[in-house]
């Protein structure tokens, strides 16, 4: 319903402003307005991808002028037509009002609704102001001039009800009509644009749940948390919106189908708010049920009304929510499935122990990060890779990326580095947790903080309370909080891409990589200058005493290893549902997750990893 609001918000606002033209204009045709409302429809969403922050600097006195304005035209209408309006404040009219109207009353409730929405719509996406000046700013200027407006509005209807279908711009004076209606269309391009941030930033977080299917990601301003941009989902709603322009052409039905979808969302976050009261803030069963009660009635009865009109423009938001609720949830039934297949098929423990330190293949110089869903045990990806090809690398580290229902992870909060078998093995684990508004992909300093992470695991290890070989997976260590960490390995940056896993191989990595691979290597660089800019560095064993021989001798591979580089395996999955599987699941495996999969982005391009490091191992699955 958040990407329905998306697609309905920005196409009434825009269309709503511009169709003020009819009041001034009489002999503008209603496809004039369409018209122009599309095209500023359109320029709305490319200034999604050209980076909307340029403007960013001219949102605030928009909204502040518009505000200001709506509230003086309030005062004038309030004292020229019926200063008696302000009794209206006085909640026994409201209560009068349905006791004479009944039923009729009940249904026109969702029409007064939509005096609230538009406010709701200016705090869409601002979790990263405080909440005190929300609150101020909501208190002391936007309710103010809110209630001015309308109370403004109904002083002017009091006294002329023709004008009911058009009653903003026909109660602007003459005089100011093409200022307020050029601010108008201002106002509504910037409360657009907080619309489709808000969408942008839940389809974020609900792919880094597993809850989406992979789409591309850009951050618009690095500076400020949250600022993303979705290219994919920024040029569907934008069809969607000229769609939704150009089929109804009407106010009336656009503000049923908005009425529906945003009354849905407010239902819905009462009821997470009041999860919340009770099981973040650790309020009293009681509270909660109390909270709800208190807004919820209200917001029920608003969305019942609403109810009424889905045959005139309320089933629009039924059928986008409905669509993206089929995308959404086959998406995560095919994930959840290939997640319990690797769970059920992975390695066990004593199978690795039976294989001896080389794992029965030949290791050579490097080191193998093997992506995984799975927090623990081995993925049966390794074993179909030994089973094709038995030789892997000296080092192997089992990475797993995890989203954790917290917004952000601190940094240096975000590794845990663990053992798999006994020390001779050299297998670890590292385990990457992200919050839903952190970004996944590896930067240039991915494999170093890698390195240095393994590094400070072995040391703290060693200085820990284990003794001796382990026997399957090891406790998992927060390596990154500890104070010692950076000073177990001496890093230096290099001018050169010798030390790099996706670059030329220096004097010290020659003699593990022939002349051909190298002069492979480089010429595939010349082909991707992007490779050239990332972060070199260099390790070294400082001069430390160690206690433990093996301690060393372990570091030193760890070493010797990411000179040699650093090599990507992630999985190449085909799914597909069993031949006994009921119709229902074959459809929504073999060809709805399946079209899905192929059709969004790949994980190697999603975290960022070069091509010339990347490793696909293609698996089968039947689930």
């Amino acid at each position: 319903m958040v990407i329905s609001v998306g697609v309905l918000a920005p196409a009434i606002s825009v269309f709503a402003s511009i169709e003020g033209l009819e009041v001034r204009a009489k002999n503008v045709h209603s496809g004039v307005v369409v018209i122009i409302s599309c095209t500023l429809l359109v320029f709305v969403y490319f200034l999604q991808h050209r980076g909307s922050h340029k403007l960013a600097i001219l949102f605030t006195p928009i909204v502040i002028l518009w505000l200001l304005a709506i509230a003086s035209i309030g005062i004038f209408n309030i004292i020229k037509w019926n200063p008696g309006v302000y009794q209206a404040l006085s909640p026994y009219y409201i209560y009068n009002f349905f006791k004479v109207t009944g039923k009729d009353g009940w249904i026109a409730l969702g029409g007064i609704l939509l005096c609230l929405a538009g406010a709701e719509a200016m705090f869409a996406h601002l979790g990263h102001f405080t909440a005190t000046s929300i609150r101020v700013a909501f208190s002391f200027i936007i309710y103010p001039c809110l209630v001015l407006q309308y109370m403004g509005q109904a002083a002017f209807l009091s006294k002329n009800l023709s004008a009911a279908h058009k009653s903003f711009y026909a109660s602007v004076p003459d005089p100011f009509f093409w200022p307020v209606f050029v601010l108008a269309t201002l106002t509504a391009t910037v409360a657009s644009q907080a619309v489709i941030s808000a969408t942008f930033s839940i389809v974020k977080e609900c792919a880094a749940f597993g809850c989406f299917p992979r789409v591309k990601i850009v951050r618009t301003r690095r500076w400020v948390p949250g600022q993303i941009y979705i290219p994919e989902l920024n040029w569907i709603i934008m069809i969607l919106s000229l769609v939704v322009t150009i089929g109804f052409q009407d106010t009336n039905h656009m503000g049923n189908a908005y009425g529906v979808a945003y009354m849905t969302v407010t239902i819905t976050s009462t009821l997470l708010a009041s999860l919340v009261i009770n099981l973040v803030w650790q309020k009293s069963l009681i509270v909660a049920l109390l909270f709800i009660i208190l807004f919820g009635s209200v917001e029920i009865i608003s969305l019942a009304s609403f109810f009424m009109r889905i045959a005139k423009g309320g089933w629009i938001p039924l059928v986008i929510s409905g669509v993206y609720f089929v995308i959404m949830y086959v998406w995560h039934y095919g994930a959840r499935k290939k997640y319990l297949y690797d769970l059920h098929n992975k390695v066990s423990m004593r199978w690795i122990l039976t294989l001896g330190s080389s794992l029965g293949i030949i290791r050579v110089p490097g080191i193998g990060l093997i992506y995984t869903e799975l927090s623990s045990g081995v993925p049966a990806t390794f074993t179909h890779f030994l089973t094709n090809l038995p030789a892997f690398y000296q080092v192997v580290v089992f990475v797993c990326i995890k989203t954790v229902p917290v917004p952000h992870v601190p940094h240096k909060e975000r590794y845990l580095i663990g053992r798999i078998g006994p020390k001779s093995y050299r297998l670890y684990r590292c385990i990457i947790r992200n919050g839903y508004k952190d970004t996944s992909r590896h930067g240039d300093d991915f494999e170093n903080d890698l390195v240095m992470s393994l590094a400070e695991f072995i040391q703290m290890e060693a200085e820990g309370s284990r003794t001796g070989d382990g026997a399957g997976d090891g406790r998992m260590a927060v390596v990154k909080s500890s104070e010692k960490f950076g000073t177990r390995l001496a890093m230096s940056e290099t001018s050169g891409p010798g030390e790099s896993s996706g670059s030329n191989p220096s004097t010290t990595v020659g003699n593990c990589k022939s002349a051909a691979l190298r002069n492979l290597q480089a010429m595939y660089e010349q082909e991707s200058p992007r490779l050239n800019h990332r972060r070199h560095c260099k390790f070294e064993l400082p001069d430390t005493k160690y206690s433990d021989s093996q301690v060393k001798n372990e570091l030193l591979e760890l070493v010797e290893a990411k000179r040699a580089g650093i090599t990507y395996v992630i999985g190449h999955s085909h799914i597909k549902a069993k031949l006994n599987s009921p119709f229902l699941k074959k459809f929504a495996i073999n060809m709805a997750y399946s079209f899905l999969r192929k059709n969004c982005r790949s994980p190697s391009v999603t975290l960022n990893i070069p091509r010339i490091c990347l490793i696909k191992v293609g698996m089968n699955y039947y689930v």
